[in-house]
């Protein structure tokens, strides 16, 4: 082990000991066959048969489909069909969202009788090859009844509803939207009230390998798809609840995936075109994005604005805070978001008192939202850019303020305000080692130097805590399963459910076998990237692989470990307890001469059954399925330093430095390059990246030339401090794949508005930061046009406010679809207060999509009682109020975590609607009605 690796070894988890690879900088195994060409991605697969696909796309935003005409396409040399919906409805699909529920508006693979957004898929063409597909799609000629679209959240508050049968444009909503009772109380008590508006725009997940997929239909129910994915299990249940298949049936290959970030979770329209299709046609179909359909077709992220206030006292130590969420969802999110997240993870690493808020999803004719690495990341860019405005109003240094705030390791354990367990975080402890490696004073003398000399110098530091490796508290995440054998060659081989998208896992997992086992890291073979091979585990998701697959794989590893001991020790009459493995050979204590290879044991375990102990299992083989404690929390705090050219409004980053606490390290080159991949999403977000609509809803950034990734020119070398505290979990590890993308932007943000103090504050954040925004701040007017265009985004919410969206014409197209939300009424002064005893058909709109249930009621006088029963389960309350028509009652909730959900409900004849109060879910709508209304 090197000098420089010391410091993540000597601080590994409980039990490590004498840790032979965990801990090591030991070289990949992925590297020599992607670096040489000889990865094999989707597109790199062709089957024998294989036709090719391309998609004839909407050129509108929103519209009514007069007609298609597929005639000049048809006679295009090499075309062999063309799908339209009404084709692919002959194999159907329920589309379903990453929470495996049918997603909450109807949404078909291929746009039927109407579209609604520019890039809508309107029709399949199957062809000999890429090209001639491509040229046939292009000549599909089709006619529109064009409708006004609805583009920004702003027009989507106070427009009519995009989605037939649906009441108006709100995906998802939770929360209350204003200040009340105690918290509004803190608020107007606090000695400082500091408010700030971040308005991020919208971004393109922009992998290195576009979405792709090869179907081939193997059987009347055999199904095998070979996808650019991000877990192979994932999307073989996907693909089985959608289609109505055994999940047995369907196989999933991906071997080597070019990035993901959360666009892959699930395929989505052109992908599930693609499965019909091939299940309809009947030989294999593959389809490669494009670049141009990449950035104007693939489900998009991060555009959302918030709102954020927090009341201070005259210390600058936090009162209370109230949040505004709303996020732009599109037409067809891979999941209807409000973003919960962002309140969730808002304050568990500060001591906050008291916090509310209201978060909403609207839908718009735009691109579909999918997730983007961190997708709550909103939490630490606007809380953190909010400290540092703070920190500057009141008087005091930017650390100091959140050294008066941060919640030790000699606070824990504790709750947060939304009453979140707080009992294994170090963001305070990182801040403190991040302080210790960097000379604030000595930069803090530089700084007015420079600025004598017209130079503006600044410093941004940021603290965030993430939740990582999430099990058993949603359907798509739980354990992973490590299915580890020690082969008679005596090679490892293991089969695991982990999935690498460029993170290493084959690397990380093998270190982790190697070091438990006892073997050579050289000798032990990962295998992942296909369903049928290992277990089921959700894989790349959520920074989860290191924690979960890695303790998978070391107490698999150690179980296996036990069984060549008990086999050693049963055939040279020795103590378990006095075997060893090191290096492949088993040893047994005292006698050295007894030493063998472990292939050696390995074959009498598969060849000589009659040599093993009573009862002992043949062979060599071991499975473990993991599942951790519900989030293990990373931390970390870091510092940046600009420097911003006043003349110009370029930004350049000096220096950079992470101090990050993700337990115990398994490679640090892998941690530092999960790091450094999400601190450069981080610099593209903040100065470069941004994916346009114009009034029309068509997309501004359809090349690279006009959406800017980061060069290597824009990014630093990163400086790494690893602040290593084991976690509660097998192996102590931390998740670290999405912490560079979630800190990394108030970091640079904070550093840059440091920069610009002398001439004023930022007083909205509007993402990027381009040259034009920061001499908004410099020359002290509207040089980018910002400030136009955030007036008259206001006076349309101010509208909004006012307005009742009426579902009138521009809301007439194609025949109403049925709402998954059961219309509620509301009570009026006219209303009577009617019976609520017996059965209601309710939906409680949760943060995850819709929960559908049976209420059962009974009242004796005021007293109210009954149960709710959905296909979770059945709980019963008692002791609730009813009068006047309203109900209130309780249910307390175990799972996922103990919950008290209030319920205030309202009874009008036969509807019944209202709130439901839940803990630190906030509040969220409840509408429903009588059992056997017709």
């Amino acid at each position: 082990m090197s000098e420089a690796d010391a410091p993540a070894r000597r601080e590994g988890a409980p039990g490590i000991g004498a840790a032979r690879w965990i801990g090591k900088r030991v070289p990949r195994k992925e590297d020599a066959r992607l670096l040489t060409g000889r990865g094999q991605y989707t597109d790199d697969v062709m089957l024998p048969g294989t036709l090719h696909v391309a998609f004839a796309r909407s050129q509108i935003a929103r519209g009514n489909i007069v007609s298609i005409d597929t005639g000049a396409a048809l006679d295009v040399p090499g075309v062999h069909s063309i799908m339209l919906a009404k084709d692919l409805a002959r194999q159907p699909i329920t589309m379903m969202s990453f929470f495996f529920t049918p997603s909450e508006v109807p949404i078909t693979p291929l746009a039927d009788t109407y579209v609604q957004y520019v890039g809508d898929p309107l029709a399949l063409v199957i062809a000999e090859t890429r090209a001639i597909a491509e040229d046939a799609a292009a000549l599909i000629a089709v006619e529109y009844e064009e409708l006004e679209p609805v583009v920004t959240v702003a027009q989507a508050m106070g427009g009519p509803p995009i989605h037939p049968g649906t009441d108006s444009n709100v995906s998802a909503e939770i929360g209350d939207e204003e200040p009340e009772g105690e918290l509004l109380d803190a608020l107007n008590a606090a000695a400082h009230r500091v408010r700030q508006t971040v308005v991020h725009q919208r971004i393109s997940q922009a992998p290195m390998e576009n979405r792709a997929i090869l179907a081939t239909r193997e059987g009347p129910e055999e199904l095998t798809l070979y996808i650019t994915c991000q877990s192979p299990h994932n999307i073989a249940r996907w693909v089985s609840l959608a289609l109505g298949l055994p999940e047995a049936a369907i196989r999933v290959i991906a071997k080597d995936v070019g990035g993901s970030f959360g666009l892959k979770n699930t395929p989505w329209k052109e992908e599930c075109a693609v499965i019909c299709a091939a299940m309809l046609f009947g030989r294999p179909l593959k389809w490669t994005e494009d670049r141009y359909e990449a950035l104007t077709a693939s489900a998009q992220a991060r555009e959302a604005e918030m709102r954020l206030e927090v009341g201070f006292d005259a210390d600058g130590r936090m009162q209370a805070s109230h949040g505004i969420y709303d996020c732009n969802n599109g037409a067809y999110p891979q999941g209807a978001d409000n973003n919960i997240a962002v309140h969730m993870f808002m304050w568990p690493a500060y001591k906050m008192p008291t916090y509310g808020f209201v978060s909403r999803g609207w839908y718009t004719n735009t691109n579909g939202l999918a997730a983007y690495r961190g997708p709550w990341a909103m939490e630490s860019l606007i809380r953190e850019t909010l400290l540092d405005k703070a920190a500057r109003k009141i008087g005091i240094d930017p650390v100091e303020i959140r050294r008066g705030n941060l919640v030790y390791l000699s606070d824990q354990p504790t709750t947060s305000c939304m009453g979140i367990p707080v009992d294994d975080i170090t963001p305070g402890e990182c801040l403190e080692k991040l302080v210790a490696n960097f000379d604030i004073p000595a930069f803090r003398r530089e700084q007015a130097n420079a600025r004598r000399e017209g130079r503006y110098l600044g410093l941004g530091i940021a603290t965030y805590i993430e939740p990582t490796g999430s099990a058993g508290s949603m359907a798509p995440m739980t354990g992973e399963l490590a299915q580890v054998r020690i082969e008679p060659t005596g090679k490892v081989t293991a089969a695991m459910s982990t999935h690498s998208q460029g993170h290493g896992t084959a690397t990380t997992m093998a270190q982790c076998i190697a070091d438990r086992l006892g073997v050579r890291y050289e000798d032990v073979t990962v295998y992942e990237g296909d369903n049928t091979r290992g277990g089921f585990g959700p894989g790349a998701a959520g920074s989860r692989q290191g924690v979960i697959g890695g303790g998978a794989a070391i107490r698999a590893s150690e179980m296996l470990a036990d069984k060549v001991k008990t086999l050693a020790a049963h055939l040279y009459n020795a103590s378990p307890e006095s075997v060893s493995i090191e290096e492949g050979i088993v040893h047994i204590a005292g006698a050295p001469e007894m030493s063998r290879p472990i292939g050696e044991l390995a074959n009498i375990a598969y060849g000589e059954p009659h040599r093993l102990p009573p009862g002992f299992e043949a062979g060599l083989e071991v499975q473990f399925r993991y599942q951790p404690p519900p989030m293990t929390m990373t931390s970390a705090a870091h510092a940046c330093v600009v420097e911003v050219d006043a003349d110009t409004g370029f930004v350049k980053i000096l220096r950079w430095i992470a101090s990050e606490d993700c337990g115990t390290v398994i490679n640090p080159a892998v941690v530092e390059g999960q790091v450094a991949g999400g601190l450069a999403q981080a610099i593209g977000m903040v100065l470069l990246e941004d994916m346009p609509y114009d009034a029309r809803g068509n997309p501004m950034a359809a090349t690279f030339k006009d959406y800017l990734l980061p060069a290597i020119t824009d990014v630093p070398i990163f400086e790494y401090i690893h602040a290593n505290t084991p976690s509660k979990t097998i192996g102590g590890m931390r998740g670290v794949g999405e912490g560079g993308a979630i800190i990394g932007p108030p970091t640079l943000v904070n550093a840059i508005a440091d920069a610009l103090s002398p001439f004023g504050e930022i007083e909205e954040l509007v993402l990027p930061l381009t040259p034009a925004r920061i001499l908004d701040v410099i020359e002290q007017r509207d040089v980018s046009g910002t400030a136009r265009l955030r007036a008259g985004v206001r006076e349309m919410e101010e509208a909004a406010a006012t307005a009742i969206p009426q579902a009138g014409p521009a809301n007439a197209m194609a025949p109403p679809a049925a709402s998954l939300v059961l219309p509620g009424g509301t009570k009026t002064a006219a209303a009577t207060a009617a019976a609520i005893d017996g059965d209601w058909n309710l939906v409680l709109k949760m943060p995850m999509g819709p929960q559908a249930m049976v209420a059962h009621f009974q009242t004796d006088g005021g007293v109210l009682s009954g149960y709710l029963s959905a296909s979770e389960g059945r709980q019963e309350f008692a002791g609730g109020s009813w009068g006047e028509g309203c109900a209130r009652f309780e249910v307390k909730v175990e799972q996922p975590m103990k919950i008290t959900l209030k319920y205030d409900l309202q009874v009008d004849e036969d509807a019944i609607s209202g709130r439901c109060k839940m803990g630190m879910f906030g509040s969220a709508k409840v509408t429903g009605e009588r059992a056997g209304r017709r």
